[in-house]
């Protein structure tokens, strides 16, 4: 989820080619999975996928009916569709025409990208959560769309979640939902300026709670602003924090990585693996450059019948630096860290 410029939260290249046909990957992956240590220098290269796959920022979720949905910056927010989570088919944009008007104040164009969408399959509809920027600015907003179908088009927009201004000291952007294990709902965000966020949702409406100012601090890098995409999972006693550190969309020069920190509350405090806090600069690294593997980042997780899956996009180094779907299991450690297989 990303930054070129370093005046500024993100710097999102435009979705080019959305419409045309869906190019092939034949990423290489062991016959058997190459199991490691959380923190050995190498990683296992994408699992193969294929279709349309020119993704950047995927969230991905199961539906109902066992079908995966994928959602993706563009205007009007891009959707895919697989029935193996292996071949992804280009379904069209979430919003007619990719028009969402009511976005054009913080992209400060005209139905311009909305970036970093979260998907969640929820009291029996799809909801998504989806920001507006534009760039160089943190005068941006998040809002929330909801389907029954998730079908392109389908999609009811449910109004403004939370927003920023030119004088807020963090970004509006990178949503991601995570209900805790007493079923209360919490939106992580953020990006760059002071860090990830965190603000509690009412889950009846999916909007924030009424009356409520609390924003809590979880994850900050002193002496570098370059933090975002936060992405939350539960796993034997903890809550895991991932989000990607540095410079993405820069092609072959995108310096992406994925961090995470862990902690026994939903709130934090998040510490790394040697327990440094995530508020203090701490960070594990999960998954970085590799090979052609370039800037992995814009991460989501999704908990599937299979285990844990981690959902990046990367640029790859052997197609001039194209942006990519990246799909891989995550495993765990004798210490409950997990690791990329």
């Amino acid at each position: 989820m990303s930054s070129v410029f370093s005046a500024r939260p993100r710097s999102r290249f435009r979705l080019a080619g959305l419409l045309a046909a869906a190019l092939v990957i034949a990423a290489a992956v062991p016959a058997v999975l190459h199991i490691r240590s959380a923190d050995a220098a190498e990683y296992p290269g994408p699992g193969v996928v294929s279709g349309n796959i020119t993704v950047h920022d995927p969230t991905m979720v199961k539906g109902p009916d066992g079908t995966y949905l994928m959602a993706a910056t563009a205007p009007g927010i891009a959707l895919r569709t697989s029935t193996d989570r292996t071949k992804f088919s280009y379904t069209g944009l979430a919003f007619p025409n990719g028009s969402a008007t009511w976005t054009d104040e913080y992209t400060g164009t005209k139905d311009g990208n909305l970036w970093a969408p979260d998907l969640s399959y929820r009291n029996g509809k799809y909801y998504l959560y989806y920001s507006a920027s534009s760039f160089g600015k943190n005068k941006s907003a998040i809002f929330l769309a909801t389907s029954t179908t998730g079908r392109p088009g389908s999609w009811t927009n449910q109004g403004k979640i939370y927003s920023t201004t030119t004088s807020s000291n963090h970004n509006a952007i990178d949503p991601n939902l995570i209900v805790d294990r007493q079923g209360k709902w919490w939106l992580s965000l953020g990006s760059f300026w002071s860090g990830i966020k965190m603000i509690e949702l009412n889950p009846s409406t999916g909007k924030r709670i009424s009356g409520s100012s609390t924003v809590h601090s979880i994850a900050s890098r002193p002496g570098s602003t370059a933090l975002e995409a936060p992405a939350i999972i539960y796993h034997a006693g903890y809550y895991y924090l991932f989000t990607s550190w540095d410079s993405c969309c820069k092609g072959k020069d995108s310096t992406y990585k994925i961090m995470v920190g862990r902690s026994k509350t939903i709130t934090g405090p998040y510490k790394d693996r040697p327990g440094k806090l995530l508020t203090e600069g701490g960070g594990t690294q999960v998954l970085g450059t590799h090979g052609t593997v370039i800037g992995p980042g814009g991460q989501s997780l999704i908990q599937d019948g299979d285990g844990d899956v981690l959902v990046y996009h990367y640029y790859d180094g052997a197609d001039n630096g194209v942006a990519k779907l990246g799909i891989n299991r995550i495993s765990w450690d004798s210490s409950n860290w997990p690791f990329v297989s």
